[in-house]
């Protein structure tokens, strides 16, 4: 890909998640992709992502009833900052539509 190409899937991405959440798009550099209530949403499009394989098992593994989540620590850092990665549509199932919240 191009990198006028990249530029351009990157602005689909970042309308896609503003439309389904009700945010705005800002994605000016150096600041936040999407805005919504109290989050600042920086997205990303990746071909190939790790946490995909993390999340995989995460759902195999989970127990009838309960939702998958991942929570990604790297030695040596301070747990506090330990990554948590959901699906959205689990995000969903939790929040329901949280965009009206912050109109």
């Amino acid at each position: 890909m191009t990198a006028n190409r990249n530029r351009q899937h990157g602005k689909r991405n970042e309308r896609a998640l503003a439309q389904r959440l009700g945010g705005r798009r800002v994605g000016i550099m150096g600041k936040d992709d999407v805005e919504m209530g109290p989050f600042s949403i920086e997205t990303k499009s990746l071909k190939a992502f790790a946490g995909r394989k993390i999340m995989a098992q995460a759902i195999r593994n989970c127990q009838k009833d309960k939702t998958p989540l991942c929570v990604i620590h790297e030695p040596g850092q301070r747990r506090d900052n330990d990554l948590v990665m959901m699906r959205l549509v689990d995000w969903e199932m939790w929040y329901g539509d949280i965009s009206r919240e912050w109109v």
